[in-house]
């Protein structure tokens, strides 16, 4: 799929073929695609500032910030081009401020493609080959998943386990306390398969975090303005963290802006925690972002997402009895995940992969019309816009239910054969 066009809720393909965009731009058009007053916004500020470092937007863009952050206790902010760049200014920033030298990470987590973040992800093993040198200084921890707990627990045991991993077993085992500098964690764990962790979860990080003196960075590049329902993803636990990394959202879709936001003594008395680049906080990057909250906020933009995320659950909640090849619905509002398996999984050749049925599932949808994520993991994620038209919505999760039919007719048919990876029916 190469996008030809793109507008509003729809892309469409070189051949002129429209589909409906639950893709989203990897989730950073909010708005839908092409605002076209962000890109009213975006032009005049091309016009009258080009490209200078020195420019009043970007002080205003940050104004504005610090007063939309968790509990507005966050005021510095730092401009970068893309959420890899702000997380990894956010761990340089931790580790500078409390002169320590671990970062603690979780198990299928994503931060981004740069050196630094491809280390403090913990995205598949095979991301970082011929790399492990690099990763010294950061441990990572499991992710409390709900899905495949070993050992037979609960899934509140295993949240007990997770969070004692980090209390406890590194603490002891692999670096003193007191070498740990901070806890980066996405409220939803995204790239990853849209895992959704629980308040007992996040609210045990920032306990953890308090009793250690470690900070809690959290990593709102997907999940924050809006996504999950709530302006911020962490507003769902009821925690502030002490650093918080914002990006895609941020600017509409239109232009590159992302950055960190910090509590004033870590950023504003950090002199060693240098950060930015030369395209950081760019006039038309800030522009886009002014005109983003300015819709937000005129248009209720967040309400309009939690009242979609609400139909969604009600049409997904009973997916995962109705179907063999859906093994679990996740949703935090537009944060939608659908993880896939095969029926007779245990009848299945041995280098068989549930990622085959998920895409097999991406493939039937592409084909019908509606267009969303299925990379590495046996999960089809979901990024619809927050404002999206609700007829077009519901259309799309009507076509997303219709490919699942038509994928696990093809699996009852044919039984225990595994599919041709690529094929849009190939039990």
């Amino acid at each position: 799929m190469i996008v030809g066009r793109a507008e509003g809720d729809y892309v469409w393909d070189l051949d002129g073929n429209r589909y409906i965009d639950f893709q989203n731009g990897w989730a950073t058009n909010p708005l839908g695609n092409c605002h076209p007053e962000i890109i009213e916004a975006v032009h005049q500020a091309h016009l009258r500032y080009g490209y200078h470092w020195e420019h009043p937007l970007r002080f205003e863009l940050a104004e504005k910030l610090g007063e939309i952050m968790p509990g507005q206790q966050l005021p510095r902010f730092t401009f970068e081009v893309s959420g890899t760049e702000a997380v990894e200014s956010a761990v340089h920033m931790a580790l500078c401020y409390t002169q320590r030298r671990h970062i603690i990470s979780f198990t299928s987590s994503f931060h981004g493609e740069g050196l630094g973040t491809k280390m403090i992800s913990g995205y598949t093993s095979e991301n970082n080959v011929y790399m492990e040198p690099w990763g010294g200084g950061v441990i990572k921890a499991p992710y409390p998943y709900s899905q495949n707990i070993p050992a037979d627990m609960s899934p509140g045991q295993y949240v007990d386990y997770c969070l004692w991993y980090l209390e406890t077993h590194i603490p002891s085992y692999i670096t003193p306390a007191d070498n740990i500098a901070a806890i980066i964690v996405e409220p939803g764990l995204a790239e990853g398969g849209n895992w959704i962790p629980s308040p007992d979860f996040i609210q045990g990080i920032r306990r953890i975090c308090d009793k250690h003196g470690w900070l809690m960075i959290v990593d709102e590049v997907l999940t924050g303005l809006g996504r999950t329902g709530k302006l911020w993803g962490v507003e769902h636990y009821n925690v502030v963290p002490d650093i918080m990394v914002v990006g895609k959202n941020l600017s509409g879709g239109i232009e590159p802006c992302a950055g960190v936001a910090a509590r004033d003594e870590i950023l504003g008395d950090n002199p060693r925690a240098s950060a930015g680049s030369t395209f950081a906080g760019t006039p038309a990057g800030c522009a886009a972002g002014l005109k983003t909250l300015e819709i937000f906020q005129r248009d209720n933009i967040v309400a309009q997402a939690a009242s979609l995320a609400e139909l969604a659950e009600q049409r997904m909640a009973g997916w995962a009895e109705r179907y063999a090849i859906v093994s679990e619905v996740r949703c935090l509002g537009l944060l939608m995940g659908i993880s896939f398996t095969h029926p007779d999984r245990d009848q299945m050749a041995d280098d068989y992969d549930d990622s085959w049925v998920a895409r097999t599932v991406r493939n039937e949808m592409l084909i019908n019309g509606v267009w969303a994520i299925c990379d590495t993991e046996p999960t089809v994620r979901m990024y619809p816009a927050l404002n999206m038209d609700q007829q077009t919505f519901m259309q799309a999760l009507d076509i997303i239910e219709a490919a699942i039919q038509t994928v696990e007719k093809g699996a009852e048919l044919v039984g225990d054969y595994p599919p041709i990876p690529g094929g849009v029916t190939g039990f």
